[in-house]
């Protein structure tokens, strides 16, 4: 079995070098960068299983970076690493797509188990979709938009192509509002209502053309939640 790889970026070299040489004994091979601009290039290369995220970087700033990361369609795990205090930055990394965040300073012990956790999440992560054909048209991740064969088009909102992209990477299975909810907004349950979903799949719904009373994309699963296509059992 080959070894997971991790692409650590931080700018401080130091800490970099550090992390590097844990994750490196703890049997994980590594990649690093200390800009945030080719740390973003290199998440969006092959080959990488998780990335552990510095936010302060020259070049580019790490909330951009995550945000470039999740924009072009990729769903590889992403662990923010922030300043003791900055909850705001933790915060707002969570509802950009961050799996996780670790506070500075922190133990190598506890960075280690929160890579291992991450990891096992997102052992069954579907491959990454940056297409996907609905009827009638097909809708590109990357561009954030909907093409009709009849040559219209229609942009999707950040948040609604996350939404399609999330539920079309597991396409048949029900996906329960709250999952959604945790891991599109990345807020816990109590400051969230459950109707924030449901406009945005009634958003959705519009803009591909879908007649909720005869689905052919998104089907509502009553009780659970929503899922991408028909599967084998019928919507």
């Amino acid at each position: 079995m080959s070894k997971r790889r991790i692409l650590v970026i931080e700018d401080d070299r130091a800490i970099r070098r550090g992390l590097v040489d844990a994750l490196s004994f703890a049997g994980f091979e590594t990649c690093e960068s200390g800009d945030g601009r080719d740390g973003l290039k290199q998440a969006l290369g092959a080959g990488v299983d998780l990335v552990l995220l510095d936010l302060v970087l020259p070049g580019m700033h790490g909330l951009d970076v995550l945000s470039a990361v999740r924009d072009a369609g990729s769903t590889v795990p992403i662990i923010v690493l922030t300043a003791r205090g900055e909850e705001a930055d933790r915060v707002e990394g969570l509802r950009r797509g961050a799996d996780d965040y670790v506070v500075k300073p922190f133990s190598i012990r506890e960075l280690l188990a929160r890579v291992e956790a991450v990891l096992r999440r997102s052992a069954e992560r579907p491959v990454e979709v940056t297409q996907v054909d609905v009827p009638g048209g097909n809708v590109d991740f990357l561009r954030r938009e909907v093409r009709f064969h009849d040559g219209s088009c229609c942009e999707l909102s950040e948040r609604e192509s996350q939404l399609l992209h999330y539920l079309a990477t597991h396409p048949g299975r029900a996906v329960s509002r709250e999952e959604l909810m945790s891991r599109l907004w990345g807020l816990e349950l109590r400051h969230l209502d459950t109707r924030t979903v449901d406009m945005h799949v009634a958003r959705l719904r519009t803009k591909l053309r879908d007649d909720p009373e005869a689905p052919a994309v998104l089907f509502t699963v009553r009780g659970k939640g929503y899922k991408f296509g028909r599967d084998k059992g019928g919507g």
